[in-house]
This record gives structure tokens, C-alpha cells and sequence, in this order.
């Protein structure tokens, strides 16, 4: 009984993570605005950072799980990578604030996790996946408020890194 316990929540937590089959949003389309609350006391809409700043907006399925901790240690170890460029960038989940808060202190995250306990945002970037959190899928939205990159192969033990290699491919301009 033990067993299939074990082996039904091994089945679950690696479907939570599987990536969204297919996206309405695709590269050049304007990136869904939203207002959510962050770990670090604030709110960030996206409309804020337009032509201001590009923004990586980084899902992730749930606080506290084994493959979120990876992604946001790496983001925490290797985050230096990301902010050599002029972006602003988050981890979101549906998540309520107090349970991203509780991860972010357990990670020492030192950059925004927004919470979308009302799922409306998740829903706008159809990444609310069959168990209602958020599939692993990064988007890297540009100064003028467009998609510029879907990313949804995400390596939880590289984020940081891979977010950098991408930032670089795509040209996006360095931190003055």
C-alpha cells in the first residue's frame, strides 16, 4: 500500500510539472498585463515595465516542491548572470502569498515571487495546467510589452544559466 502511495504522488508531482502542450500566445504577440503581489512587499503590474524594461516571467507549479526549489536555488546562486541585463525578472505561481512567502525564505530568494491565488493571470498565459497550478514555462516579454520568447523545456538545475544564454541570444540589451 506504501508502495502505490509513493509511486501515485512520484506520478503527480511529475505531471504537475510537465510543461503546457500548447500555448493560445505565440512570439510577437503582446504579453498579458497583470497586477500581482510579490514576496518582497510589493505589486508589480507588467504595464509598469513597458518600454521601461524587459521582463522574465518564470512559472513554476508549486512553492516548496522538489524541482521549484532546484529552479529557484539556481536563480538565487546564479542570478548575477541575469541582472548583467536590463531586465526585471520574477518566479509566478498560483501559489497564496504566505506559501511563496514561506519559499522564499526557505530559498533566500532575492528577486520578486508573484502570487496568482485567483489564477486569472495563469489563465491569461495558458499555463494552468490539468491539476490547476501552473505548468514550468518561462516567457521573456521585451521593452514594448511583446512576447518575445515561450520557453517550456525548462532545466530546473540551470534556470538562471539558461535564462542568461536566452537573454543574450535574443539580444536584449545589457544593464548600464
Amino acid at each position: 500500500m506504501n508502495t502505490i502511495k509513493t509511486l501515485i504522488s512520484a506520478a503527480l508531482l511529475a505531471m504537475m510539472s510537465l510543461s503546457a502542450l500548447a500555448t493560445d500566445l505565440k512570439v510577437g504577440d503582446m504579453a498579458p498585463d497583470f497586477t500581482l503581489q510579490a514576496t518582497n512587499g510589493k505589486t508589480y503590474q507588467l504595464s509598469h515595465f513597458k518600454g521601461r524594461q524587459a521582463v522574465i516571467l518564470a512559472w513554476y507549479p508549486m512553492a516548496n516542491t522538489r524541482g521549484c526549489t532546484i529552479e529557484c536555488l539556481s536563480l538565487v546562486k546564479d542570478g548575477a548572470l541575469i541582472r548583467q541585463f536590463d531586465v526585471s525578472y520574477f518566479m509566478a505561481s498560483v501559489d497564496p502569498l504566505a506559501d511563496n512567502l514561506d519559499f522564499a525564505k526557505k530559498t533566500k530568494a532575492d528577486f520578486p515571487m508573484l502570487s496568482d491565488p485567483s489564477k486569472e493571470t495563469a489563465k491569461a498565459y495558458d499555463v494552468l495546467n490539468l491539476f490547476r497550478v501552473a505548468s514550468r514555462v518561462t516567457f521573456y516579454i521585451d521593452k514594448a510589452g511583446r512576447i518575445a520568447k515561450i520557453d517550456d523545456d525548462i532545466n530546473p538545475k540551470t534556470a538562471a544559466q539558461d535564462i542568461a544564454a536566452t537573454l543574450k541570444s535574443l539580444g536584449m540589451t545589457p544593464r548600464p
